[in-house]
């Protein structure tokens, strides 16, 4: 299998291109790889978990060439003291190839280099979150002042879960959905989104545990248009409506042996929701074999990169495990392995979060936990329980990288930019990013490019490029590569450059509240919600 890997390499132009086994071996059990590197001052090495062979001879030309017993190996050029790019290769057959390209550095291109900043700030649509409950007995509601006090604590997140205990044998009234209404208007206006979840109890004691399916439907209709309408600030809605808290166990109108006849009717109730909201907003559901029941899948009909973000059903039906940590199964979340590899897969490409409920040794600690939220990709977690896990995390030295790593964290390495730009003529930006969270963004954003004239601000050409930040996925570094015609009117003035990544909604999309702010030292522009890449100075 070919990957290829692109990229600048600073300081020093480095081209290098791998061929992993493509050399017949007709006796022994080696691989021969050999490789070219420019210039021959980069430094190769090669490993695996029983050999690192560093600093690999290269002749006057760059060649290497190297026998190896076979096996899975990482290779990695490093350029003057930058960073090391590797491509993992099987060297398990004659044929094996693997390309890392590196494009050589352009000349003609100012390249200015980004300090990674290592600060815990707000950024919307991830991160440890607040936690309302809203019971149709009471009368308490979002405001304005109170959605901003949970971002001046650094939350942008808040779970809003509405207790329907008064509606579990007639419709909802017009004076609980006012309170939606109002609580959505808040967090709106408060700049924040919300983890939206619907039940009828949060106690095993009230019975019944929730309401009949055609009631259920009745209700998820009442509220399509508040879904609708205030998608805006709806980040991921987990299905609830089933059992104690939403949670689909405690039920007393889905069959809580999970039959064929339940996954029918909890099939139907996912359709309503994914119907009710807009095509671009997921469904969390409980658990992963919630997911393969409700459409009858397997193991190996998980989202892949082809099938993700299509707007089919199951692209849009995401999870929730709010045991998570909490035992070697998370207290029944997972019947088996392969339920967790599944999870491993899909939420790659779907949105995950939920809560923890309790310490266990081994699963809960610091170690597992930050293996656990890099395996489920990560976006959201309660931050008022379980105190006792989180805790434990503050004592043990692991929050402070929890906070920093849940969801996306988007932070640029370097780029260049045409040197002695001109208007009317060709301007050229190459922007290099990498994504050191736990997940990537999973809900539609805008990626511009923005020049704003330093001395008079209302003089602003924005460029909107063809580039979606779902598919910058954990781990990974991406290139934003940008030709733009600069406007003859720029002729004579100075401009900074900035990177804006808004929210798509029309609603939103000018409140930097709702902008991505990138980890890096100097570039943030709170007042626009911009990050500063660069200044020109136009001929």
């Amino acid at each position: 299998m070919k990957n290829i890997f692109k990229a600048f390499c600073l300081i020093l132009p480095l081209t290098l291109v791998l061929f992993a086994c493509n050399q017949p071996v007709e006796e022994g059990p080696n691989c021969l790889l050999t490789g070219t590197v420019k210039p021959t001052s980069a430094t190769i090495t090669i490993s695996n978990n029983d050999t690192v062979i560093s600093n690999v001879a290269v002749d006057e030309n760059g060649v290497f060439e190297i026998e190896l017993a076979k096996g899975v190996y990482t290779v990695s050029a490093t350029c003057v003291s930058y960073v090391t790019y590797s491509a993992t290769l099987n060297c398990s057959g004659n044929t094996a190839t693997t390309d890392i390209i590196m494009t050589e550095e352009d000349p003609h291109l100012d390249k200015t280099v980004y300090t990674e900043s290592f600060e815990s700030f707000i950024n919307p649509e991830r991160g440890f979150h607040k936690h309302f409950e809203y019971k149709s007995s009471a009368t308490n509601v979002l405001t304005t002042a109170s959605v901003q006090s949970c971002r001046n604590q650094g939350f942008s997140l808040i779970l809003t879960i509405y207790y329907m205990n008064d509606f579990r044998d007639k419709r909802i009234s017009d004076e609980y959905l006012q309170r939606i209404e109002t609580n959505m208007k808040a967090l709106r206006e408060g700049g924040s989104k919300c983890v939206l979840r619907f039940a009828y109890t949060s106690s095993e004691s009230d019975k019944p545990w929730d309401a009949p399916l055609d009631l259920v439907l009745e209700h998820i209709e009442q509220l399509k248009p508040y879904l609708q309408e205030y998608a805006d600030v709806i980040y991921v809605m987990e299905a609830g409506f089933v059992g104690v808290w939403g949670e689909w166990y405690y039920t007393n109108n889905f069959n809580s042996t999970a039959t064929a006849a339940d996954y029918v009717a909890r099939r139907t109730l996912v359709d309503a929701l994914l119907d009710a909201l807009p095509q671009e907003r997921m469904v969390a559901l409980r658990t992963p074999k919630h997911k393969m029941s409700c459409f009858n899948i397997t193991i190996s009909d998980t989202i892949t990169l082809a099938t993700a973000y299509n707007g089919s059903d199951l692209s849009r039906v995401a999870g929730h495990n709010d045991c998570f940590l909490a035992s070697s199964n998370d207290v029944g979340t997972f019947e088996n392995s392969q339920q967790r590899t599944f999870w491993h897969t899909d939420t790659k490409y779907t949105i995950m979060g939920g809560e923890t409920c309790g310490t266990c040794k081994f699963y809960s600690e610091c170690e597992n936990a930050l293996e656990q939220m890099e395996n489920f990709h990560w976006s959201y977690l309660n931050n008022d329980y379980h105190a006792n896990v989180l805790n434990s995390w503050r004592a043990d030295g692991c929050m402070e990288e929890i906070k920093l790593r849940l969801g996306y964290r988007l932070a640029l390495t370097w780029a260049g930019f045409t040197k002695n730009p001109k208007a009317g003529e060709n301007f050229e930006a190459k922007i290099n990013l990498k994504n050191v969270g736990f997940a990537a963004p999973a809900n539609p954003r805008m990626v511009e490019l923005v020049f704003v004239n330093t001395s008079n601000a209302s003089d602003k050409k924005v460029v909107v490029l063809d580039v979606d930040p779902r598919y910058w996925f954990a781990g990974g570094e991406y290139a934003i590569n940008v030709n733009y015609t600069l406007p003859s009117d720029m002729a004579g003035k100075t401009y900074n450059i900035y990177l804006n990544l808004p929210d798509p909604k029309s609603t939103l999309k000018d409140r930097s509240e709702y902008s991505i702010r990138l980890a890096n030292e100097k570039v943030w522009d709170a007042e626009n919600g911009y990050n500063k890449l660069h200044t020109i100075q136009l001929n």
